[in-house]
C-alpha cells in the first residue's frame, strides 16, 4: 500500500464546526500522520501545554479524534488534572474522565513539550477522512464542556502528488540530413578486380547495395546527394597485392553502381583499406583461439603488416588456418554510405500521413509538432514519443521526451533506461526526480530537484514545496 505523509502547523489550520482556529493555551508544534505499509495508521504530535492554565478542580482534555461523515473514532487522549481534580479522580476512579492508555498529567508535568504517539488499524471508512483535535474541560461534579475542536487535517490520504512533467521542442533543422549504410561482401576470382555479378553470392551482396539506394531514391520527399564506398582486402598475401586489390575492387565496385544508376548532381567518393587489421584484431579479441593474447600483441605490435602475417601464419597454424576459413573471409568487404536529405514537413496532417508510411523522414521537432495536436497521456501520444526514440535512439531530447511518456504509462524501467541517454540538463535532472516520486521514492526525489533548482529549473521549486508535505517528519522551523 502506497504511504501517505501529512503534516500540518496549527498556524495553517482552520475553524471548525463554530469552534474557535486554535485551542486556547494550547500550541502543536509537529504533527505526523502516516500510513504505513502494514496499514497502520501512525500519529505523532507534540504538543506544547506551558501557556497551559489549568484551574486547580479542573481537568483539560485534548483528545485526537478521526472523523468521516458520520463515523468518528477517538484516539488516545491527553489530560492535564488539577491538584485537587487528581486527588478526587483517585479516589472515584469509576467516574474518572479518562480510561487506561491515556497520557495524564498535572500541571507541574506538562510544563514542557509533550510527545503524543499512538497507532490504529486503518480502515476502509477512514479513507477521506478529516483529524480534529478537541478540547474538553472536565469541571465540578463531572461536568464536561467542549470548549474548542481544531481541524488538523481535511482529507487523508491525501491526494498522491505527479510534479509535472516537461517535454522539450527539439532544435529545428534547417537542412535535414541523413545517412543509411551497410557492408557487402563482393566476391572477386583470385587476383581479380572485375565485378561479376552471377559469381558466387555475388547477386545477393549487390542487392544490398542496390537495395538501400532504391529504399530512398524512389522516395519522393528524398534527394540523393552523395555515396561514399570504402574497400578492404585480408591481409593474406603481400600488403602490396593486397593495396592493388582494395583500390581496383573499389573502383569496381563504384563504376558498377554508376552505372546502374547514372546519377545526375550525385557526388561518388571511393576509399580503400589493402588490410583489414583491425577487423582482425576484433575477431580475435572476442574469440577463445588458443594462443590468443600472443596473437592479439603480434596483431597490435608496430611490425609491418607482412611480418605480422608471417609470424602469425609460421607460429600458429593450426590458429591461423581457422582464421582463413572463418574470419578471412569477413574482412574482404566493402562499405557504402548513402547520404540524402529529406524536405521539411509543417502541416500536422502531413506529418501524420508520414508517420504511418516513412517515420524515418520526421525530424524530431515535427515529432513534436504532431504531439501538440494530441491528448497529453494519451496512447496515441505516448506511442508517438516512442517512435521518435526508436528513430533517433541516442538524441538526449528523444530520450528525455520518451522518459516522460513511459513514466505516464507507468513504464518505469523504460523510463529509467531512457533517462540514462537524455543528458545533464537541468530538464533531465528535474525528470530523475519525477521518476523518484512517481516510484513513491519523495525522499530520492529531493536532491535532483534541489540541483534542478540550482541549475535554473523553476518547475522544482514547485517540485520541493509539494513533497516537503509528504516527508516524514516536518518542523516549524523549516518554513520559518
Amino acid at each position: 500500500m502506497k504511504r501517505y505523509i501529512f503534516l500540518a502547523l496549527l498556524a495553517l489550520i482552520t475553524t471548525y464546526s463554530g469552534y474557535s482556529q486554535e485551542i486556547p493555551d494550547v500550541k502543536i508544534k509537529d504533527f505526523t500522520l502516516e500510513l504505513k505499509d502494514d496499514n497502520k495508521l501512525n500519529v505523532d504530535i507534540e504538543i506544547d501545554l506551558s501557556q497551559l492554565n489549568v484551574k486547580t478542580t479542573q481537568v483539560v482534555i485534548l483528545t485526537p479524534c478521526v472523523i468521516n461523515g458520520a463515523d468518528t473514532l477517538k484516539l488516545k487522549s491527553v489530560a492535564v488534572y488539577g491538584r485537587n481534580r487528581r486527588i478526587y479522580y483517585k479516589r472515584n476512579e469509576h467516574i474518572r474522565p479518562t480510561v487506561a492508555g491515556d497520557i495524564t498529567l498535572t500541571k507541574s508535568e506538562a510544563r514542557d513539550v509533550v510527545t503524543y504517539s499512538t497507532s490504529i488499524p486503518f480502515s476502509d471508512w477512514m479513507d477521506g477522512c478529516s483529524v480534529e483535535i478537541k478540547r474538553n474541560d472536565c469541571g465540578c461534579c463531572g461536568h464536561t464542556t467542549e470548549v474548542a475542536s481544531t481541524e488538523i487535517v481535511d482529507r487523508f490520504p491525501i491526494e498522491a502528488y505527479y510534479p509535472e512533467l516537461i517535454y522539450l521542442r527539439p532544435e529545428h533543422e534547417n537542412v535535414k540530413t541523413r545517412q543509411i549504410s551497410g557492408s557487402a561482401f563482393i566476391d572477386f576470382p583470385v587476383s581479380k578486380t572485375v565485378i561479376y555479378p552471377d559469381y558466387r553470392n555475388n547477386t545477393v551482396e549487390l542487392a544490398k547495395i542496390t537495395g538501400t539506394i532504391d529504399s530512398v531514391k524512389n522516395d519522393k520527399d528524398v534527394t540523393i546527394k552523395s555515396i561514399s564506398i570504402k574497400g578492404y582486402a585480408s591481409p593474406e598475401s603481400p600488403y602490396d597485392n593486397n593495396k592493388r586489390l582494395a583500390k581496383g575492387r573499389t573502383e569496381a565496385l563504384k563504376a558498377y553502381v554508376e552505372e546502374m544508376y547514372h546519377f545526375d548532381n550525385v557526388t561518388f567518393t571511393t576509399d580503400y583499406e589493402p588490410e583489414d587489421w583491425e577487423g582482425l584484431e576484433r575477431y580475435v579479441e572476442a574469440s577463445s583461439l588458443p594462443h590468443k593474447e600472443q596473437i592479439l600483441e603480434t596483431i597490435r605490435s608496430d611490425r609491418n603488416p607482412d611480418t605480422k602475417e608471417w609470424i602469425i601464419k609460421s607460429t600458429w597454424k593450426q590458429e591461423y588456418r581457422h582464421l582463413l576459413d572463418h574470419c578471412y573471409p569477413a574482412l574482404r568487404h566493402s562499405d557504402y554510405v548513402v547520404e540524402y536529405e529529406i524536405r521539411s514537413y509543417s502541416d500536422p496532417i502531413e506529418i501524420e500521413q508520414i508517420l504511418h508510411t516513412a517515420p524515418q523522414n520526421l525530424s524530431l521537432e515535427e515529432f513534436y509538432i504532431l504531439a501538440q495536436t494530441y491528448e497529453p497521456g494519451s496512447d496515441k501520444f505516448n506511442d508517438l514519443y516512442e517512435t521518435a526514440v526508436r528513430i533517433y535512439p541516442n538524441d538526449p531530447v528523444a530520450n528525455l521526451n520518451a522518459t516522460n511518456s513511459a513514466i505516464l504509462k507507468g513504464d518505469y524501467r523504460s523510463a529509467a533506461r531512457y533517462l540514462n541517454k537524455a543528458g545533464d540538463t537541468p530538464e533531465a535532472i528535474y525528470t530523475r526526480g519525477a521518476l523518484e516520486v512517481y516510484m513513491e521514492n519523495n525522499e530520492a526525489a529531493k536532491p535532483y530537484f534541489e540541483e534542478a533548482l540550482k541549475q535554473g529549473n523553476t518547475k522544482a521549486e514547485a517540485a520541493l514545496t509539494e513533497i516537503a508535505k509528504n516527508r516524514h517528519i516536518y518542523k516549524m522551523n523549516d518554513k520559518q
